[in-house]
């Protein structure tokens, strides 16, 4: 194999060798996050089996940590594909110095047999002094000189190689510990995995038993959630005509001659905001950040993602979402995403506030709130906290909603949020 291809693979598997603890680092992180997420699931279902909540509730709760068991797996799994990665590159490292350390000594024991039969110092003169003239006799000399520092040269580079050698056998055997410790953690997360299953089986088989009633209250909640949706986008479409109107009043102001009553009209019934050249950069500003955008708390886990799911014993049913629910801790605060105007604070139900954050043409809005610290026409800044997360009385879940929309189209907050 050419010498050039095979400096070209030692270097691209020393690059691969230094991203590597990077990426080791973070799936230790998302592994540690995982084992909170789950030790938050663990207490709160003791608070419920304590405060004998409903079936319904457990069932939730048990779901939810079933799923983060499977992530915990799957990370733990990563971690394991990373030290195989790690492990095969030493390893190749000390298949290399093998090859070299035995070319080395092959050549270091030809050169001390060849040094042992000229090894008198009578030889070494008779060398210099067979010398046809000084210049000759001084190449000798020279070349006795190199010999000897090359020697040298050559035991020390030795020397290195085999400690070299020695640190990669022990790395790879720290490995090899390490490797089956996660293997080892893996199984028994499976374990526990088909333990929780079988509880979440027992749960559902207790649902079951008041199917008529739960389906109901599934329903029931269903509406509910359709009918602060649409609340919510009365009040978006309400800004879009406000915003429109006031755009088309400043217009018209400055260019009575050129804007026409259709035009103003057709602003003002848009289902869309027009936008001034100062909510064009916000909005810019907005979409820029997609994926960068801080969460709307300060800690906490998705508990219910975006879009449509099947209820998890009944999968007839479909639960929609319209944005993302985080569970936090109780006590928590909601934050802005981004700086914005406040538009609306909504009382939703006697126990639910919620507050419109405007961006440009982009709402962002938090639901779930017991109380709010803002009001409407305040500007609000990137984390500023806007007000306190309502904790459920029945289940002791502490919940926020958040939805993004553009306009009246909602998007996936886990497309806008950071790391989610």
């Amino acid at each position: 194999m050419p010498k050039h291809f095979l400096a070209l693979l030692f270097v691209l598997m020393a690059s691969l060798a230094w991203s590597q603890p990077s990426q080791k680092e973070k799936l230790e992180q998302r592994k540690a996050q995982i084992l909170r997420e789950i030790q938050e699931k663990e207490r709160m279902l003791d608070e419920v089996r304590d405060k004998e909540k409903t079936v319904k509730t457990q069932l939730q709760l048990q779901t939810e940590k079933i799923q983060l068991k499977q992530k915990l797996i799957n990370t733990t799994e990563k971690q394991t594909k990373v030290l195989n990665n790690d492990m095969y590159i030493n390893q190749v490292n000390i298949n290399r110095l093998k090859k070299e350390l035995e070319i080395l000594k092959e050549d270091y024991a030809d050169m001390i047999l060849k040094s042992y039969k000229s090894r008198s110092e009578q030889s070494r003169a008779m060398f210099l002094l067979s010398s046809k003239n000084f210049l000759q006799a001084y190449k000798r000399a020279q070349y006795m000189k190199q010999y000897a520092s090359f020697r040298k040269m050559q035991g020390e580079e030795i020397k290195q190689k085999s400690y070299d050698l020695l640190s990669y056998n022990e790395k790879i055997a720290v490995q090899k510990t390490e490797k089956e410790q996660l293997l080892k953690e893996n199984q028994q997360e499976k374990q526990e995995l088909e333990k929780e299953k079988s509880v979440q089986q027992e749960i559902a088989k207790a649902i079951k038993k008041d199917k008529k009633q739960i389906t109901a209250e599934i329903k029931k909640k269903q509406q509910e959630t359709r009918n602060i949706d649409a609340q919510i986008e009365r009040l978006i479409r309400a800004a879009i005509v406000a915003a429109n109107k006031k755009t088309a009043a400043a217009k018209a102001k400055a260019n009575p001659k050129t804007t026409t009553a259709a035009e103003t009209k057709a602003t003002e019934t848009s289902t869309k905001i027009v936008l001034t050249p100062e909510g064009q950069v916000v909005a810019n500003n907005f979409r820029a950040n997609k994926g960068k955008l801080p969460w709307p708390v300060e800690k906490g886990f998705v508990s219910l993602p975006y879009g449509d799911q099947p209820h998890p014993v009944y999968k007839s049913l479909v639960v929609h979402n319209s944005g993302v629910e985080i569970t936090t801790d109780q006590g928590a605060n909601a934050r802005a995403v981004f700086g914005g105007e406040v538009i609306s604070v909504m009382v939703l139900s006697p126990v639910n506030k919620a507050v419109m954050i405007q961006h440009g043409d982009y709402f962002t809005v938090y639901q779930n709130l017991s109380s709010v610290n803002v009001s409407k026409g305040d500007k609000v800044s990137m984390k500023e906290v806007i007000g306190r997360i309502r904790t459920n009385g029945d289940s002791g879940k502490t919940v926020l909603k958040f939805t993004i929309s553009q306009n009246t189209t909602y998007n996936n907050p886990a497309g806008w949020l950071f790391n989610m």
